[in-house]
């Protein structure tokens, strides 16, 4: 109202091209009713045709003094559209708002549309209203009787809810954006949140976001119901008292065409503008409500968000420890009891009463052919997967649960890099701050320091889709070498890295103090780097040192002697590599040792080696 007040004139204006509407409303009942009562009715036809051509005449100007309604509109909105720019701008500049910009380029745009309509609908109204009143009294005084008073009580009653409906319409707003946030938070990271054991809080506090909005939209359910009643008795009312009054009226002097006219001017005037200003002020004005006040600059410390997920770089911070986890010297770091594990109550397992214990510190590698179950297997000890039998306990925590999943971290095939700082990339699972000095100590550790000089530090952004899969492996794996959990599952992480710098990287999980190390390995170094190896042939396993399992298994006999050393810049995939289309990569010419790679799918246990296409030998009973 201030900001109108300061404008008198433009309103002024806006009310003078108003009144033409208010002279076509005005006709609109009145020159039909001339023409039934004075015309047609009466034998005169000319003259009712002449009373109708006013009506058009009317319906002419009209339409002239609309469109000139719009121009002083524009003169009222375009004010405040630039009042709010001049806002947004200076907090952005003042504040170093990051929320400027879509202030600027969303909701300024959003309040000048709203308050544009919200104008244009109020200003209707009233015109409207005023024309058909006027009409009505002309017509016969008695009409007003019928009409006005529940026109009165509905305009009343839609009143008197409005300051409560938009109190609740802009409460079910800010409810469902908020879960529109959290859910924008969730989804991006939903492997990591799977990975972290995170589910059931995620699920807690997504859940919490959904009965809020639920709530929201009962409340506003149930005060939208006053508006539609509103709408009836102003609006619906007045035509069935017109209907049902009508031989009252007509006894009583009322004429047969003032009676059309009266019915005219509720039901193409009234009722329209009524319902126009029910919905417009209803909805479009608590609209209205929450941008303004999001445009307003807030206290610092004032401004909250909606979600109840943890901060972070897009809202998807998943949880970690609390604190650094302490070392434990009874329990083993990872122990798996009879463990069998298969795809269908009916499907042949893949791991079949596997036993296996690690003291904390340990290294080990898991080789095996393509499709064998190396990543069933680490995705059994994070607890992705549950075990048919058997049990899984990580650093003395059954697995799958919380206090198991904060002892853990998972590093896929394909790493997940989020749009924000590098910094805030790296000290995704960490739940303090992490100093700069530790921060780049781990990046030198993991090899991942020219990458990052490269961006230009820790407050360098990065885009994920601007960086090789080997870089984003990188971040990936320092990452969780920051993390509190100490047992490191990398199923593959190194896949798209140079052996270098998969050695490099590897070596720092070992050395990691209290750090215990799985590694399902790429190439048959990791092997040779680990403490043990476990070997996978179909639902068999075979534990042992490297030279124990040269002497003992034929078939990590057959995977080592796939491997040679190659010159640099030569790929050279040691291991049968897996394939998503389920199609096992052939190796290419020049590539050394191609003749154990796997080329063609069978059944498990049944995988034909390309020296021999010929030979259906199985490779899943070796070792």
């Amino acid at each position: 109202m201030r900001f109108l007040r300061a404008r008198r004139r433009v309103v002024l204006r806006l009310a003078g091209w108003s009144v033409l509407e208010t002279g076509q409303t005005f006709l609109i009942g009145y020159a039909p009713a001339r023409a039934l009562d004075q015309g047609f009715l009466a034998g005169r036809a000319g003259a009712g045709l002449g009373w109708l051509a006013v009506a058009g005449i009317g319906v002419v100007l009209g339409a002239y003094g609309t469109a000139r309604v719009y121009g002083a509109v524009a003169a009222l909105v375009e004010p405040l559209r630039d009042g709010l720019v001049e806002r947004v701008v200076r907090r952005g500049v003042r504040e170093a708002d990051g929320g400027a910009l879509s202030g600027l380029t969303q909701q300024v745009e959003i309040a000048r549309d709203t308050f544009a309509g919200l104008v244009m609908v109020s200003r209707s109204f009233v015109f409207t209203a005023v024309g058909s009143l006027v009409g009505l009294f002309s017509l016969a005084p008695l009409l007003l009787l019928v009409v006005g008073p529940p026109l009165l009580a509905g305009v009343a009653l839609f009143a008197a809810t409005l300051r409560p409906l938009a109190r609740r319409q802009e409460a079910f707003l800010m409810a469902d954006e908020s879960l529109a946030d959290g859910l924008g938070a969730v989804g991006p990271g939903l492997r990591d949140i799977t990975a972290t054991g995170a589910e059931q809080r995620i699920a807690a506090d997504t859940g919490r976001l959904v009965d809020a909005e639920f709530r929201a939209a009962r409340s506003l359910a149930r005060w939208g119901v006053l508006r539609v009643a509103a709408l009836a008795v102003g609006g619906q009312l007045p035509i069935v008292l017109l209907l049902a009054a009508a031989p009252w009226l007509l006894a009583h002097g009322v004429t047969t065409g003032a009676l059309v006219g009266a019915l005219a001017y509720v039901t193409q005037s009234l009722l329209p503008a009524l319902s126009n200003l029910v919905h417009g002020l209803g909805t479009s004005g608590s609209r209205l409500t929450v941008v303004l006040r999001r445009l307003a600059p807030a206290p610092v410390g004032e401004q909250t968000g909606g979600a109840s997920l943890p901060d972070g770089p897009g809202h998807d911070r998943l949880p970690a420890p609390t604190r650094p986890l302490p070392a434990k010297d009874t329990p083993p770091a990872l122990a798996l009891s009879s463990v069998t594990f298969a795809y269908g109550p009916t499907a042949a397992p893949v791991v079949e009463d596997l036993h296996l214990t690690l003291a904390p510190g340990a290294h080990l590698a898991v080789v095996g052919p393509s499709g064998i179950g190396k990543s069933t297997l680490t995705a059994l000890v994070a607890g992705l997967l549950t075990p048919r039998h058997g049990g899984i306990r990580v650093d003395g925590e059954p697995v799958p649960s919380a206090a198991a999943a904060a002892r853990r971290v998972l590093i896929p095939q394909e790493a997940y890099v989020f749009t924000g700082t590098v910094a805030e990339n790296l000290v995704h699972f960490r739940p303090d701050p992490v100093p700069e000095a530790e921060l780049l100590a781990a990046a030198e550790a993991v090899g991942l320091g020219p990458l990052l000089e490269r961006l230009g530090g820790p407050d360098a952004e990065v885009e994920p889709g601007a960086l090789s899969a080997g870089e984003r492996q990188l971040i990936a794996l320092t990452r969780a070498y920051l993390s509190y959990a100490p047992l490191a599952l990398l199923d593959e992480a190194t896949c798209h890295l140079d052996p270098r710098a998969e050695e490099r990287a590897e070596r720092a999980f070992a050395r990691r103090p209290g750090g215990t190390l799985v590694v399902v390995a790429h190439r048959i170094s990791s092997a040779r780097r680990a403490d043990r190896v476990l070997v996978m042939h179909g639902t068999g396993t075979a534990l042992a040192t490297h030279d124990e399992l040269l002497r003992d298994s034929p078939l990590y006999r057959d995977l080592v002697g796939s491997w040679a050393p190659v010159a640099p810049g030569r790929s050279q995939p040691a291991l049968p590599l897996r394939d998503a289309d389920g199609v096992d990569a052939v190796a290419g010419a020049g590539l050394a040792g191609d003749g154990r790679h796997v080329v063609a799918h069978r059944p498990v246990r049944q995988v034909q080696a390309s020296r021999d296409l010929r030979d259906g030998g199985t490779l899943g009973g070796q070792g």
